[in-house]
This record gives C-alpha cells, sequence and structure tokens, in this order.
C-alpha cells in the first residue's frame, strides 16, 4: 500500500491505471478505523482493480457544539489497518492540502440538507457535499462507498453527484453492528461502559419500529417509547424520511455522545 498526502501524488500515481482502463474505488472517510469502515473496503476490494481510501478529518463538518478537538486521530494505526485490508493506496492530506489558503468555494446541497441532521448540524452537509465534490476531483473514482448507517449523508452525495453530473457510481453498504446491536461509529469509543449499555436502546427501538411498521401500526411512536423508557437518552429526533425509500431514522443524546441510526422499511 502507498500513503499519499498530496493532490499532485495522487494524481501522479493514479494516471497510468486510469489509462489502462482499472476500476478505481474510493472510500472517503475520517479515519479511526473499525469494522464499519473495513466493510466498506472490501465492498471496495471485491469490485474494484485498485482501492484508494481517504483520511481527512473534515473540520468543515464539524459545528462549534460537535466533538473535533476529541475526534480519535492515528494515521499510523489507520495506516496498517487499511494494509491489512488489501487497500492500494491511502490518501491522507493535511487540511491546507484540501483548503489552501484563501479557500472560499463551497458546494451548497439543497432542502434534503435542511432536515433532520441539517437541523441538528447546521453546515454539516455543506462541508460533506464540499469535500466529496473535491475527492472525487482528485481520485476521479469509478465508485464510491459510504456506509448506510449515515443514510441521509449518502442521499445528500446521490443527489450531488445526480444534480453535478459526476461520473461515480455510489454505493451504499449495509450498516456493521456490534454483539449488542449498537451501530458501529467512531463515537462509540467516548460512550463509558454504563452509557453503552443504556445506548443500545437505541436500535432496539428502530427494531421495535420496524416490528409496528410491518404491523400497520405506527413506527414512529414505538421507536419513541422504547426511547422514552430510557431516561439516560435524550431524542433529538424520530422520523419517517425517503432517504433510498422509507427509513426509520433517530437521534439520540446520552451524556456528551450524540448517536444516530436507522432501519428501511421497504
Amino acid at each position: 500500500m502507498r500513503t499519499v498526502h498530496t493532490v499532485g501524488e495522487v494524481r501522479g500515481a493514479l494516471h497510468e491505471p486510469r489509462l489502462g482502463g482499472q476500476r478505481i474505488g474510493l472510500v472517503p472517510t475520517m479515519g479511526a478505523f473499525h469494522e464499519g469502515h473495513l466493510a466498506l473496503m472490501r465492498a471496495a476490494r471485491e469490485t474494484c482493480d485498485m482501492v484508494v481510501v481517504s483520511l481527512f478529518v473534515n473540520r468543515a463538518q464539524f459545528g462549534q457544539a460537535d466533538d473535533l478537538a476529541r475526534y480519535p486521530r492515528d494515521e499510523a494505526r489507520d495506516a496498517a489497518t487499511a494494509r491489512e485490508a488489501g487497500v492500494d493506496m491511502l490518501f491522507a492530506p493535511a487540511e491546507a492540502e484540501i483548503y489552501p489558503p484563501g479557500f472560499d468555494t463551497w458546494v451548497e446541497p439543497g432542502a434534503l440538507a435542511q432536515t433532520l441532521e441539517g437541523v441538528a448540524r447546521p453546515g454539516h452537509f455543506r462541508g460533506v457535499a464540499t469535500v466529496c465534490t473535491k475527492l472525487f476531483s482528485i481520485v476521479q473514482p469509478r465508485v464510491a462507498f459510504f456506509g448506510r448507517k449515515d443514510a441521509q449523508q449518502v442521499a445528500v452525495v446521490r443527489q450531488l453527484v445526480r444534480d453535478l453530473n459526476l461520473p461515480v457510481e455510489i454505493v451504499t453498504v449495509p450498516t456493521v453492528r456490534g454483539p449488542d446491536g449498537l451501530a458501529l461509529s467512531s463515537r462509540n469509543a467516548f460512550l463509558s461502559p454504563e452509557e453503552r449499555g443504556s445506548a443500545r436502546a437505541l436500535p432496539k427501538a428502530l427494531e421495535a419500529g420496524g416490528k409496528a411498521h410491518r404491523a400497520g401500526r405506527d413506527a414512529v411512536a414505538a421507536t419513541r417509547a422504547v426511547l422514552e423508557a430510557t431516561p439516560e437518552l435524550s431524542i433529538d429526533y424520530v422520523e419517517i424520511a425517503d432517504f433510498d425509500g422509507p427509513t426509520l431514522v433517530a437521534a439520540v443524546r446520552i451524556g456528551s455522545v450524540r448517536l444516530i441510526d436507522n432501519l428501511p422499511l421497504a
């Protein structure tokens, strides 16, 4: 595996493979790799000739109340993990490489980005849309891989690709969960053992909502009932949204940690 840090290095390294017709896959990440990231890398490895993983903690995705400063960073560990997963190239740019001095061009997604996570984290999807557009331009992948756990993000990226006619296919990989059902997330590391025990109510609540939906009952009410029975949790939202089909989505806070999860209903 080759680790590169500049746009020029990426373009130089991918020039010949692209001319040779190789299928290049991109896995955009912010590092702190876990089994969810590895599922994306394996999906890319299975269908692509060359796998590129980006590792960039995108400041533009974080609001003032978000946890940018404490977001876990360990490039050496992540590089070793990516190498073991069969990744061909790790692109780990400095912030100035992505947002050079004087940078002032942003991609503003529309109404889809103004609901749910867009309300809770103003400007978040502008950061996502901008960095994804830049990564798609730098790497020029044939296909890019995203996790279903961030269903609204995937929907925003799909709309971005469609509206701007970007020549990249977006592939969604199912959510990876721990043995207790909690969706894997880098932020799970911030949970104490007691908080993690309470957080298990989130996937259980979504399962209850899915069961209610299949029985013709109110999925949102069923989900809320389970969450409200866990006083350690504070509910941000529970709704059904059209993210690649009807999707039951929820966000909760527990201590200083905010968790999101979803369940496709189709």
